[in-house]
């Protein structure tokens, strides 16, 4: 999160899956962790689609912003069908064995290689205007989501470089 914004809470997860039985509940407990983090961006979204955050402090404001802003990358990351990632768990159960086997090698690299691709600054600005659009549709604005950036990396301020603007 500090070099690039992006938070993926939890972790990976080990799963038994000779002891889960059919393909379509191999796909939903892969589908849980993205949904999970949609569920919480719903909720971290909800004061400012409903208007209910009069006389809440900026500050306050500011971390629920970012806050949303961490669980959608988390969830539209988590979500791609990558090796290694939970996008991919759901449609695995659905693929052939011979190219399960095919990719079943490359699975540990998934999440190296979404990362690396984001360090494209193209792919990286793309990526970010999607997450900004989906947050103003969602009644976050980008002054919000921004404060709460700055405002998490509490230890700019020390060095004087901390934006003004976002003061609380």
């Amino acid at each position: 999160v500090v070099m690039g914004g992006i938070g993926l809470p939890g972790g990976a997860v080990y799963i038994e899956r000779a002891r889960i039985h059919g393909r379509w509940k191999h796909s939903l407990i892969s589908a849980a962790g993205p949904l999970t983090n949609v569920a919480f961006a719903v909720v971290c979204t909800a004061p400012f689609w409903l208007d209910a955050l009069d006389g809440v402090p900026p500050a306050f404001q500011y971390a629920l912003a970012f806050l949303a802003m961490l669980q959608v990358t988390a969830a539209i990351l988590n979500s791609l069908p990558i090796p290694g990632l939970d996008g991919y768990g759901v449609i695995e159960p659905w693929l052939s064995y011979r190219i399960r086997r095919q990719v079943e090698p490359i699975a540990p690299f998934g999440l190296i290689a979404v990362f690396a691709i984001l360090w494209i600054p193209a792919v990286n600005i793309a990526f970010f205007d999607a997450i900004d659009a989906l947050l103003g549709v969602l009644g976050v604005d980008d002054l919000q989501r921004y404060c709460g950036y700055d405002l998490y990396r509490f230890w700019k301020a020390f060095f004087g470089e901390q934006n003004p603007g976002c003061a609380v």
